[in-house]
């Protein structure tokens, strides 16, 4: 491949990240395969091999929304904030985590909020949601845990101004498991920092 090649191939990747994150900023697009997808056919690339990575589209959406939406954005996720801290402070016990878009800055108006709990106890925190009277869906989720996958309990409930709350819930040991890095998962203190740096 030549150094031309790979220019061409760099500079395609950077369009599709920008139109993908357009797509999920405007679309409220949430999956980044799709957005990708979406993208690649707009650009008439659709059979390229050569996608940006998911890491390089959330790279894309931060700058999209700061030229875009810097009077909106801010207020909204703001709110997704207080909805998160509001449900982690609920499931204190289970010494919450925030993940995802709510807590990298690119959630939009229909995010859902994620978040990870831990319990030795695989049906503490269903035997909680039944305690408290909370609607959920109840499910699995496949989860890599300290080098090997594992099937873990997962819910779903609506949050107090109805957005979507997503929870796992993975041993207690996954706690120490090192791969939690403030960049990717905030605790309850973290969550409030940020609300506080607004």
């Amino acid at each position: 491949m030549t150094k031309s090649d790979v220019q061409r191939r760099d500079l395609m990747r950077e369009q599709l990240a920008h139109q993908a994150a357009k797509l999920m900023a405007e679309g409220d697009i949430s999956d980044y395969a799709f957005a990708k997808r979406k993208a690649a056919r707009q650009l008439g690339a659709s059979d390229t091999q050569h996608l940006p990575s998911n890491q390089e589209v959330e790279d894309a959406l931060h700058s999209y929304r700061l030229l875009y939406q810097h009077e909106s954005h801010p207020a909204i996720l703001y709110q997704l904030r207080e909805e998160a801290l509001a449900a982690m402070r609920m499931f204190e016990q289970f010494h919450p985590y925030l993940t995802g878009s709510v807590l990298s800055g690119t959630a939009g108006e229909q995010s859902d909020i994620n978040l990870m709990l831990f319990s030795d106890d695989a049906k503490a925190v269903l035997l909680f949601l039944l305690k408290h009277d909370i609607e959920f869906e109840d499910g699995e989720w496949v989860v890599k845990v300290a080098g090997h996958e594992e099937t873990v309990p997962s819910y779903s409930l609506a949050g107090e101004f109805g957005t979507q709350i997503h929870i796992i819930v993975l041993p207690e040991n996954a706690r120490y498991s090192g791969s939690r890095k403030p960049e990717t998962h905030g605790d309850i203190a973290a969550v409030e920092a940020l609300l506080l740096a607004a």
